[in-house]
C-alpha cells in the first residue's frame, strides 16, 4: 500500500505540534514550501524570518519579499506549495493574488471592526467571479469562548466557511511571534486545545487541495501522451 506523503507531513507536524516539540524531523521529499512576502512597504513575514535567524531557530524557511504577484510566481515547480501572504485590503494586488490562489484564508479577531471589513472584502472577491468556495475565514486573537461564538453567529448570516477552532489572544504568543517563533511554537496552556482544532481544519483543506490538484495534474499528463 503507497503511502501518502502530503498526509505524512502534515501528520508530523500535527504531531510535533501537539507534542510541544521543537523540531520536527520531515523525510526526504520533493514536495517545497515557499512564503512570498507581498507587502512591501511592511515585509511582515521576511522581518519574522529574519528574527527566527537571529534567535537561532530551526528550520529555515524560504520566504522571500515579491513586488508583484506574477514575481512571486515565476518559477513556481508544480511541486512546490506555495503561501503568498498580503496585507488585507483591497487592491489590484489582492485580486491578482486571488486569481492566483486555490485558496484564500482570512484571518480575523472576534471585534466586529475586524469581521465587517473581512466580509466585505469577500463581498468584492466574489463580485470578481473569484469562486466562494475559495474564501475562508479563521478566527485569531480570540479573547475567549463568548467571543468566538458571537464571532461565529455573525460569519453565519454569510455564505462564507470559518474554520474550526481559534487561535486565542495571549502575551505570550505575542512574546513569541516577537522572537520569530510561529504560535505552534510558543508554550501553549493546556486548555487551548482551539488551536490544534484550527490547524487541523487547515491542515485538512491543504491536503485535499492538494491532493486534487495532484490528481488533476495526473489526469493531464496522461491526455496529452495519449494524444501523442
Amino acid at each position: 500500500m503507497r503511502s501518502d506523503p502530503i498526509a505524512d507531513l502534515l501528520t508530523r507536524i500535527r504531531n510535533a505540534s501537539r507534542a510541544e516539540h521543537e523540531k520536527c524531523d520531515i523525510p526526504s521529499s520533493r514536495l517545497k514550501v515557499r512564503i512570498a512576502d507581498l507587502d512591501p512597504q511592511q515585509h511582515t513575514v521576511v522581518e519574522w524570518e529574519r528574527m527566527r535567524g537571529e534567535n537561532g531557530l530551526a528550520p529555515a524557511l524560504d520566504v522571500r519579499g515579491f513586488a508583484t504577484v506574477a514575481q512571486a510566481l515565476a518559477g513556481m515547480a508544480e511541486d512546490e506549495l506555495l503561501i503568498l501572504d498580503a496585507p488585507a485590503r483591497v487592491s489590484r494586488r489582492t485580486m491578482d493574488i486571488a486569481k492566483a490562489a486555490d485558496l484564500i484564508i482570512q484571518p480575523t479577531s472576534g471585534s466586529i471592526d475586524d469581521l465587517r471589513p473581512a466580509i466585505v472584502l469577500f463581498h468584492e472577491l466574489v463580485e470578481a467571479s473569484i469562486p466562494r468556495e475559495r474564501l475562508i475565514l479563521a478566527l485569531s486573537r480570540i479573547l475567549g469562548t463568548a467571543e468566538e461564538d458571537a464571532a461565529r453567529a455573525y460569519i453565519g448570516k454569510t455564505d462564507y466557511e470559518v474554520l474550526a477552532g481559534a487561535i486565542p489572544e495571549r502575551a505570550a504568543y505575542r512574546e513569541a511571534h516577537n522572537r520569530g517563533q510561529a504560535v505552534t511554537e510558543a508554550k501553549r496552556r493546556a486548555h487551548d486545545n482551539q488551536i490544534e482544532q484550527l490547524i487541523q481544519a487547515l491542515f485538512d483543506k491543504v491536503h485535499t487541495l492538494m491532493l486534487a490538484k495532484t490528481k488533476e495534474s495526473k489526469e493531464t499528463l496522461r491526455a496529452k501522451e495519449t494524444k501523442g
